[in-house]
C-alpha cells in the first residue's frame, strides 16, 4: 500500500494524465485534485473513476471524461469573482470543479434524480455556493439574470439567442455544438464590444440537450 501521506496510484496517473494532456492551469489541476471523482460516479464504477473516460449515470446520462471536464474549464478562464451558469447538472462533478473557481455556480438540470443527487452529493463536500436548479436549459428564468461565464455539458444542434443573450460583456461561453448523434465541436464564444466572436476547439461527444424537464420515472 502506498504510504498514508501520498495519493494512490490511481489518482496520481489521474493528475498525471491531465498534464500530458496538456491541461496546464495550476487552479484547474487543483480543482480536479481536490474534488474526489469518485463521490459522483455510479458505486458499481467507483474501480474506474479515476480513468480517462465517461461513465454512465443515471437517465441514461453520462459523467463526462475527466479531461473533456478539465479542457473545458481551463478554456473558461475563470476569476475567483465570476458567476457562472452550467446547463446539464449531471453528477454534479463539474460544477463542484467550478465551484472551487468562481464565486457562484447555477446549474440547471432536466432530470429530477439527477438535481436531487447532485445537490445532495455538493453538499456533502461543501459546494455551498453551487445552486442546483430544476429546470429547462433552454428556457432559463429571467430572475436568473446574466452571466460572467456560461458551460453547455449537453450537445445543442445551435446555440439559441436566448443564451447567448446571458453573456455578460467580456463573458465567456462553451458548448459542444453538432448532430446529436456522432460527433459535436466544443465552440468557444466571446462577448467583446464588437459582439460574439467565435471559435472551435475539439471534437467532442455529449448526450443531447433536450427542451423542458424530463417527466418522472
Amino acid at each position: 500500500m502506498p504510504p498514508a501521506d501520498r495519493p494512490p496510484p490511481e489518482k496520481m496517473m489521474f493528475q498525471l494524465n491531465l498534464r500530458r494532456r496538456g491541461i496546464s492551469d495550476q487552479r484547474v489541476l487543483r480543482a480536479m485534485d481536490g474534488i474526489p471523482r469518485d463521490v459522483f460516479v455510479e458505486p458499481a464504477d467507483r474501480d474506474d473513476a479515476w480513468l480517462d473516460t465517461a461513465l454512465g449515470i443515471a437517465c441514461g446520462q453520462t459523467i463526462s471524461q475527466p479531461f473533456v471536464v478539465a479542457y473545458m474549464t481551463e478554456r473558461l478562464e475563470l476569476r475567483d469573482d465570476n458567476r457562472v451558469l452550467e446547463i446539464g447538472s449531471g453528477s454534479g462533478y463539474q460544477a463542484a470543479i467550478l465551484s472551487r473557481l468562481c464565486r457562484q455556480v447555477l446549474t440547471i438540470e432536466r432530470f429530477r434524480v439527477l438535481a436531487d443527487r447532485a445537490r445532495s452529493r455538493l453538499e456533502q463536500l461543501g459546494c455551498d455556493n453551487v445552486e442546483v436548479m430544476l429546470g429547462d436549459g433552454f428556457d432559463i428564468p429571467a430572475e436568473a439574470g446574466q452571466f460572467d461565464r456560461i458551460l453547455v455539458t449537453a450537445a445543442m444542434e445551435q446555440i439559441p439567442d436566448a443564451l447567448t443573450a446571458r453573456i455578460e460583456p467580456g463573458g465567456l461561453l462553451i458548448a459542444p455544438v453538432g448532430p446529436p448523434s456522432g460527433r459535436q465541436t466544443l465552440i468557444l464564444l466571446r462577448r467583446t464590444t464588437a459582439g460574439l466572436v467565435r471559435k472551435e476547439l475539439i471534437d467532442v461527444r455529449f448526450v443531447p440537450a433536450l427542451p423542458g424537464i424530463a417527466r418522472e420515472l
